[in-house]
């Protein structure tokens, strides 16, 4: 009851609620960038103290004036309540896996299915968001606010502003050039100060979803024809499309340690510098199969023209996509499609998603319900974070102790390793035995098996987990992505491909998901004016036919 009528007695303005949301959003909210500043500081030679101790008194300032701003009657509790909420996640990710918050990680955080959300829940994640959330929140709800008349309100409020500005300037007049150094040398550091970047981010994810003017559609590629001479054995090409792999921690690439024991032995091709379009799942996948590059790509316009499975299916190519990842992007709508289902009632398979054998089951059948010139897409959950140890069964824990939790930063840097490594070595394995059941079949067509990861990941390098930083700033973990490749006998003489070309090229030469567009056209033989064959990985390795 004392507490009860200690929050009935205590009435704060809404000048004050906005200055102490401030002063939380500074200490506490923003510990992910006196995390990274701590990091830029100890590797300098010197810093000024007494700019280290300005730093949380101009978040204060700034997000007064910001604050200031949405802080009305009626809405306040309402809006900051919402804020904090989502701000204690953001601060949660950021410090403990180094996530960003740009419009794409937005955008991949809204369409994550909830197996995978499920992932990211641990003890300490439902502790962090309660004391630095939910609690908070609750405190902002209870906490009766003084109603003021119109006049002196808006006296206060312009005072707080013009006294929260003339620190600012106070500040900036003694550390100017110190903010500017920080800042220039270190311009991811501005993308974790919280609220203001996800904020931001949101926005822009909601724009461009909901408020962009729609784009006509545009069909491309529409002489799209095969070349392929009439009686020859059809083609099959199976692209694997991996998740969340990155190229370091590949045996065939040189690692050290023993992740691809299953395809070493059977004649593959490991193309060493292969890098991804974007950082995360909702980049990479739309982007490697549009028409567009990386440095030209846009969300919209790739989803408003035919992608590569379009332009592929009007040539007479049969296609079938299989989906384990639960991520498509939209790039399947027009052809067969299937979905694994996330249900302990199938073999390998559980609420919390499908191990990546299960892609294999009716494999044969997958192949034997198509006709002609084929191409399937096996779709996997590969790699995905931050539960390792969901993506391998107990069998494949071969690098041990492993990471047996969620929270993957309570683990040691080992542990972590070690389960990462198990999943590459897992996902080698489902390669291995799609390879030894398309060599069954390679009386019956010309078979190509691709395998292609759509980003890597970090493991704790510079204190960063997982994935999704903006490009730019993206360590080669995140953008060196696997590309293994794998030919029948009767491919290779159909496409008169030289083996020793090819293993050449993978050692020394440098690709992009930019060359699946045309590679996946040339090794189906489809003719088009949209094909450009020196985006075409094997066309430099194709004989004089």
């Amino acid at each position: 009851m004392k507490i009860k009528n200690f929050f009935k007695e205590l009435k704060l303005s809404y000048h004050s609620v906005t200055f102490l949301l401030a002063i939380y959003f500074a200490f506490v909210l923003n510990l992910p960038l006196y995390k990274s500043l701590h990091e830029i500081f100890n590797r300098l030679d010197a810093v000024d103290t007494g700019f280290i101790i300005s730093i949380p008194f101009f978040l204060i300032f700034s997000l007064t004036i910001l604050f200031s701003l949405f802080s009305w009657p009626k809405i306040t509790k309402v809006f900051f309540s919402i804020l904090i909420l989502t701000s204690s996640v953001v601060c949660y990710a950021t410090y403990n896996y180094g996530v960003i918050f740009s419009s794409e990680m937005i955008e991949n955080f809204v369409e994550t299915n909830v197996g995978e959300a499920e992932a990211y829940l641990s003890a300490r994640s439902v502790i962090w968001f309660i004391v630095s959330g939910l609690i908070p929140t609750i405190l902002l709800i209870i906490t009766p606010l003084k109603t003021e008349k119109l006049l002196p309100f808006l006296a206060k409020k312009t005072g707080i502003i013009v006294i929260s500005a003339l620190g600012i300037l106070i500040i900036a007049s003694a550390y100017y050039q110190d903010y500017v150094s920080v800042g220039r040398n270190n311009s991811h550091v501005k993308k974790i100060i919280i609220p203001t970047y996800y904020v931001n981010g949101i926005a822009s994810y909601i724009h461009q979803t909901y408020f962009y003017t729609p784009l006509p559609y545009v069909q491309i590629g529409l002489d799209a024809k095969q070349t392929a001479t009439p009686g020859e054995k059809p083609s099959l090409v199976v692209l694997m499309l991996g998740e969340t792999a990155r190229a370091h921690n590949y045996h065939s690439n040189g690692y050290l340690r023993p992740t691809t024991p299953f395809t070493d032995p059977l004649n593959v091709i490991s193309y060493k510098h292969v890098y991804s379009c974007g950082t995360a799942t909702a980049v990479s996948v739309p982007c490697m199969f549009s028409r567009l590059n990386r440095s030209n790509y846009n969300e919209q316009q790739a989803y408003h023209q035919d992608n590569l499975l379009d332009v592929l299916q009007r040539a007479g190519i049969d296609i079938f996509w299989k989906e384990n990842d639960g991520a498509n992007k939209g790039i399947p709508k027009n052809v067969k499609y299937q979905e694994l289902i996330r249900s302990s009632e199938y073999p390998l398979c559980s609420i919390a998603g499908c191990m990546d054998m299960a892609l294999l089951d009716d494999f044969d059948k997958d192949i034997e319900a198509l006709q002609g010139n084929r191409f399937i897409v096996l779709h996997m959950m590969g790699s995905h974070g931050p539960t390792y140890f969901e993506r391998y069964s107990k069998e494949f824990a071969h690098f041990l102790p492993d990471c047996q939790r969620a929270d993957i930063e309570n683990c040691t840097l080992e542990q972590l390793i070690n389960t990462y490594d198990n999943t590459i070595r897992y996902t080698d394995y489902v390669i291995a035995q799609t390879i030894i059941r398309l060599k069954q079949l390679s009386e019956q067509y010309n078979i190509a098996l691709i395998y292609l990861s759509d980003h890597g990941e970090s493991l704790g390098e510079n204190g960063i987990y997982l994935h999704g930083l903006p490009y730019s700033i993206a360590p080669d973990e995140q953008t060196r992505v696997p590309f293994i490749v794998w030919l029948s006998d009767g491919y290779k003489a159909a496409q008169h491909l030289d083996e020793s070309c090819l293993r050449e090229q993978a050692e020394t030469e440098h690709f992009s998901q930019d060359n699946l567009f045309d590679s996946i056209l040339g090794a189906l033989n489809v003719s088009t004016h949209i094909y450009q064959p020196e985006k075409d990985m094997f066309s430099a390795c194709r004989m004089n036919k």
